[in-house]
């Protein structure tokens, strides 16, 4: 067998190509629990059907997801804090609280684990 590579005769630059991305427990991904920072909820709800539209469009984009962040417990909180899985360690501040309930994707994009984080802050 002789041995080359055909490669398409167009190539599409996708937009998010080579970089990474975390997901905060609160969006659903396709055949895993969405736990929303509670053990109790994790081991008593089933694993999503279907994955959430944000992160679809945004593998879609190009991107790699890399794994599903820490949250304060059901999001309800301002500090960062979770009783259950630790609080994240705030990379620039370490002696200080990483803050709100999407902590764990703040601390993931400074602690350069990520390129980006999806969380819920609504900033």
């Amino acid at each position: 067998m002789e041995k080359f590579e055909l490669l398409p005769q167009y190539q599409q630059q996708f937009p998010l190509h080579g970089l990474t991305f975390a997901v905060k427990d609160i969006f659903d991904i396709s055949g895993r629990v969405t736990g929303f920072g509670n053990p109790d909820w994790a081991t008593t709800h089933a694993p999503a059907a279907a994955t959430s539209p944000v992160v679809l469009a945004t593998l879609a984009a190009g991107a790699t997801r890399i794994g599903k962040t820490v949250m304060d417990e059901m999001a309800y909180s301002i500090n960062g804090e979770n009783a259950h899985y630790g609080t994240p360690t705030n990379p620039c501040a370490p002696d200080r609280v990483p803050g709100g309930s999407s902590s764990g994707s703040a601390v993931a994009v400074a602690a350069n684990l990520v390129n980006f984080a999806l969380d819920s802050a609504g900033n």
